[in-house]
């Protein structure tokens, strides 16, 4: 359904993205793992197109150059220059890393902001599917999203993402600073979603161990490149995987 092949990022004289080549299928779960930057951010901006906005911002207010290259396809048409907002209606949402949330707006308000996209009947269906897959949202529909947890807050701006009907949801880095509890609820959460919904699905994380158990196929990126890749069995059977995202040798 979305395949990149030999993507390249540049930022002036850095190299951000390195060649890489990832495909995420009708109803997969695809994780993408590395360290702190990784890259893992830049591949999400880059398959949302959000990198098309910052390299049009950069380069109006005289900032740093920002060069893309390589091929990004989605459902067998070419998106490489697709604006972001085009891709949000072919069915590409992104939840972006640390939430983003309107903190001055409900819990309701946020997520429907999310359904600008949808039809009326396509808004209530989601909000009510919102509502029952994070029931603990249920009770805090009027308040304020600046007054919620960082595990209610993350629960809110997944909502919101699929209030936007994704075809392919993106997200980013969803489980930092949460709690081991909260990275388990959000966990089966993101399970739930994709074998209910039969949207496809591809999560970044810098620590796999939480998110390996649900992904289907997994990429590990080190300084803009990807290093290794495999189905969920492959990778956990592979001692350097082991050694430096499970800590078992």
């Amino acid at each position: 359904m979305l395949e990149a092949n030999d993507l390249m990022v540049f930022y002036e004289n850095m190299l951000a993205l390195n060649n890489i080549s990832i495909q995420c299928h009708d109803r997969q779960i695809v994780g993408v793992f590395g360290a702190n930057s990784a890259g893992k951010s830049t591949l999400m901006y880059t398959l949302s197109g959000i990198m098309l906005d910052i390299r049009k911002k950069e380069a109006m207010a005289g900032g740093e150059r920002i060069t893309l290259t390589g091929s990004l396809r989605f459902e067998d048409r070419d998106i490489m220059e697709m604006k972001p907002s085009l891709r949000a209606r072919a069915g590409i949402i992104l939840c972006p890393e640390r939430r983003r949330l309107f903190k001055e707006s409900s819990v309701v308000e946020n997520l429907r902001i999310g359904g600008y996209l949808a039809t009326k009947a396509q808004a209530k269906k989601t909000l009510d599917y919102v509502m029952e897959v994070f029931p603990a949202l249920q009770d805090l529909r009027g308040r304020l999203a600046g007054f919620l947890s960082g595990g209610e807050q993350q629960m809110v701006a997944i909502g919101r993402a699929l209030m936007a009907q994704p075809k392919v949801l993106l997200l980013d880095e969803p489980l930092l600073g949460l709690s081991p509890f909260m990275q388990a609820t959000l966990v089966k959460a993101t399970r739930a979603i994709q074998q209910e919904s039969g949207i496809s699905i591809i999560v970044s994380e810098q620590y796999a161990r939480p998110v390996f158990p649900i992904v289907d196929y997994a990429y590990i990126l080190e300084n803009g490149a990807a290093v290794m890749e495999g189905t969920r069995e492959e990778l956990m059977d592979n001692p350097d995987v082991k050694s430096a995202y499970f800590g078992v040798s």
